[in-house]
């Protein structure tokens, strides 16, 4: 009996210290030209610890996390104006990111702001899990949405379209949402920037290489830089080509504009230490895929 009670104990102890799969800091903060009083500052503090515990405590998987295998992620909610009693309406920048293999180096998954954040709010009340992914409100509608998206490119990056699942569930809640007539979620809004397409340009057959360059890039690119540092390079080099060939189908792209605007930096910084040869290729590429930024790139070759 006694041995029994023990395994128990250490049953339990074990499995209270499994983590949900986000580990997400949220910030939700007013811009300097609206003027908020004191009820309002403590209405934005419930809502970020809201936002923060809904994202965290909720099991948006299957799989088994560990405390230190938990998905880091960043929600910045700006409110820019108060239209109703308990409306707020801003924008929403969402970050994410993931270890590089064998090092302290942390590389960026996803670095998206969404511009459609209108949202209901009242105090003390929680923040609940879709049902089905049928829509409710538009706050947890957003919210789920960006926790799919997060978890599918995570995903991505260690297996070759690893992330289908949770880009589905993303999808799922994008078409329930689409009639609601809240901004970001209908195909016949003129975007072609919302929610609606980010999901579904990355389930369609066109934009395949690019997510095959999610995994190239990061799981035989980047980690192994550890141990071959030109090998990884050349690599992420060969997986950028993939840009060109959606270039070509879908110029100026929503979701190739959201990988080079989270990469921009990290490649400028990689390709600078790079041979000459693969400097210029580099360079072409993102020149191409990305002029309006050219002059960034062109940084590489100084």
């Amino acid at each position: 009996m006694k041995n029994l009670i023990l395994f128990l104990t250490l049953f339990i102890a074990l499995n209270t210290i499994r983590a949900q799969e986000l580990n997400c800091q949220v910030s939700v903060i007013p811009t300097p030209a609206l003027q908020i009083g004191p009820v309002e500052k403590e209405i934005f503090t419930e809502m970020e610890n809201s936002i923060r515990e809904f994202m965290n405590n909720t099991r948006w998987t299957n799989d088994i996390f560990e405390i230190e295998e938990r998905v880091n992620c960043n929600l910045l909610i700006t409110i820019s104006d108060i239209p109703g009693t308990s409306t707020y309406s801003g924008k929403i920048q969402v970050q994410s990111s993931r270890p590089v293999f064998n090092s302290s180096y942390n590389t960026t998954l996803l670095n998206h702001v969404d511009n459609d954040f209108t949202v209901n709010y009242l105090r003390s009340t929680p923040i609940l899990p879709l049902s089905n992914f049928q829509y409710r409100d538009n706050m947890t509608a957003i919210l789920s949405f960006y926790a799919y998206m997060i978890l599918g490119y995570d995903y991505d990056s260690f297996s070759l379209e690893g992330g289908s699942d949770f880009f589905k569930n993303a999808q799922q809640i994008a078409n329930n949402a689409k009639d609601s007539g809240d901004n970001g979620w209908s195909a016949r809004s003129g975007k072609q920037n919302n929610r609606y397409y980010m999901v579904d340009n990355v389930l369609q057959s066109v934009f395949q290489p690019l997510r095959k360059t999610y995994y190239e890039y990061h799981r035989l690119g980047f980690d192994v830089m550890y141990k071959d540092l030109a090998g990884g390079r050349s690599v992420v080099l060969q997986s950028l080509s993939a840009l060109n060939t959606i270039h070509s189908a879908r110029p100026a792209s929503m979701n190739v504009q959201m990988f080079l605007t989270a990469k921009a930096d990290e490649l400028i910084n990689l390709f600078s230490q790079a041979e000459m040869k693969e400097k210029n290729q580099a360079v072409n590429i993102l020149k191409r895929v990305d002029p309006s930024n050219s002059s960034n790139y062109q940084k590489i070759l100084n």
